[in-house]
């Protein structure tokens, strides 16, 4: 499915490979890459909620400053129940480096540059580009999506308030469910 000018990119419409999520859908389960080389999938974290982040790459000023306020924001609420991730179709080398050199330490940095699967699964493959489109997506700890903010500009930031009293919502539901 391809979604002609369902953003841009500096201006320039570009065309969106997938399907676009809804809150309320389940989760499709993806495949991608770490920083080690390993896979990792959606359905290694169930069970708990996961925030996932896609960015065109960590090697422009908005992608690493978003990736570094989500990494931020994980360090406050890190409690085991948020598994974070941040996925770009960067090499998983250069994700490590930035890693490093932004002492990231409360994400999982993830590389979906061999199949595209969070891209094409997530609706923000971008087409020509071969980039992943600017969005957040909340995963609640049963796969259901409970958040979602495609960015229509990947220039942009995404709304990081919205997305943040979502979790927190989630955190507390789940802490008097367990009361």
């Amino acid at each position: 499915m391809e979604r002609k000018g369902a953003a841009t990119m500096q201006g320039r419409p570009v065309t969106l490979i997938g399907p676009e999520i809804k809150k309320g859908d389940t989760a499709p389960d993806f495949t991608c890459i770490n920083t080690r080389l390993s896979p990792v999938k959606l359905s290694d974290s169930k069970g708990k909620i996961r925030v996932l982040a896609s960015v065109p790459s960590l090697d422009t000023t908005v992608c690493s400053k978003e990736t570094i306020k989500w990494n931020d924001e994980a360090e406050k609420l890190s409690d085991g129940r948020v598994v974070w991730m941040t996925i770009s179709m960067d090499l998983p080398f250069a994700q490590k480096r930035f890693i490093e050199d932004e002492d990231v330490q409360n994400l999982v940095v993830l590389s979906d540059h061999r199949e595209a699967s969070f891209g094409r699964n997530y609706g923000v493959l971008m087409k020509d580009e071969r980039l992943l489109n600017r969005a957040i997506f909340v995963v609640d700890d049963e796969d259901t999506v409970r958040y979602v903010e495609y960015l229509k500009e990947n220039s942009e930031f995404p709304n990081f308030d919205a997305a943040l009293k979502v979790i927190t919502d989630l955190l507390s539901q789940s802490r008097r469910a367990a009361a």
